[in-house]
């Protein structure tokens, strides 16, 4: 069997949602499926290893957001909620002819997967939430909550003049210059091989920065702390113990709070950990859906 694609229609405004299906490529084929929730800006770059681990013996369900990808812009601007994107990935799951799935987030995926199951908690069969935040990720971005409080002011100066911006942001993002930033602000060069790492630059420069920085605002104002101790499903947390993005006390934290969660722990690992330490994650996760996830 081939992959299968389609288009999935958002229940808010109808945008049409891209989504791909994978069949498991050897073996009996093993439910559920898995969902893969991308972080804001990305298109899938992060599960380059992951995604064919898993796919040998699952199905692997990979969505685009509005804007992202082959999903083009919402058709409202104003639905980029976390709340708009569970009910997106819902509709996807019902497009697909699937009752439920695991979910695997990474980065604000984290923040999807978790508000999925507080709206669908019957379509979601596990969790396996990576580098990510139960809600307000800009409260502890870097170990300050500045990036919090200049949100506001960065998106008033960008619509000022949002072609402009847009310009800088399409230049500036697939440059050996950003790799070089990226390596001494966030991710761990010495792990992180750059040719996994540049995909996601190309694809972030697609993404108009408004709807960035929309998203990023609609993704701060969502919480889901005091969702985290009615988790009954099976849940995976993975995280890098150098995630300046999402640090690992917020992993240490969901672990703490979900009945029954596993916690992997990444030495040196940044907010990339699954590209890093791209065999130890998959072999946790094949560990995890096998003894925890298996019909």
């Amino acid at each position: 069997m081939r992959q299968r694609v389609g288009f999935a229609i958002a229940p808010a405004d109808g945008t049409p949602l891209f989504y791909s299906v994978d069949p498991p490529t050897e073996g009996t084929p093993v439910d559920p499926p898995v969902a893969l929730c991308d972080g804001i800006g990305c298109d899938g770059y992060v599960w380059r290893y992951l995604a064919p681990s898993i796919g040998r013996r699952r199905r692997v369900i990979h969505w685009h957001y509005p804007g992202h990808g082959r999903t083009p812009a919402p058709r409202d601007s104003e639905r980029v909620a976390i709340a708009d994107l569970a009910d997106d990935l819902a509709a996807i799951l019902d497009d697909a002819g699937d009752d439920r799935a695991v979910l695997i987030g990474h980065s604000m995926g984290v923040q999807v997967a978790l508000e999925t199951y507080r709206r669908h908690p019957e379509r979601v069969a596990g969790l396996v939430l990576m580098c990510g935040a139960p809600g307000t990720p800009l409260n502890t971005f870097k170990g300050s909550a500045l990036g919090a409080k200049l949100l506001p002011l960065l998106r008033y100066t960008v619509e000022r003049a949002p072609g402009l911006f847009n310009g800088l942001w399409r230049s500036a993002m697939p440059t050996d210059l950003s790799h070089w930033i990226s390596e001494r602000v966030e991710i761990n060069g010495q792990l992180l091989e750059k040719s996994d790492f540049r995909p996601y630059l190309e694809g972030l420069a697609r993404v108009d920065i408004s709807l960035f920085l929309a998203m990023l605002t609609r993704a701060q104002e969502h919480e889901a702390m005091a969702l985290l101790p009615t988790v009954t499903v099976p849940t995976l947390i993975i995280a890098g113990d150098r995630d300046g993005f999402t640090p690992a006390s917020l992993s240490h934290h969901m672990h703490e709070q979900i009945p029954g969660a596993e916690l992997l722990l990444i030495e040196g690992g940044s907010h990339t950990a699954p590209l890093e330490r791209p065999h130890l994650v998959d072999e946790t996760v094949l560990d995890f859906l096998s003894r925890r996830l298996s019909k």
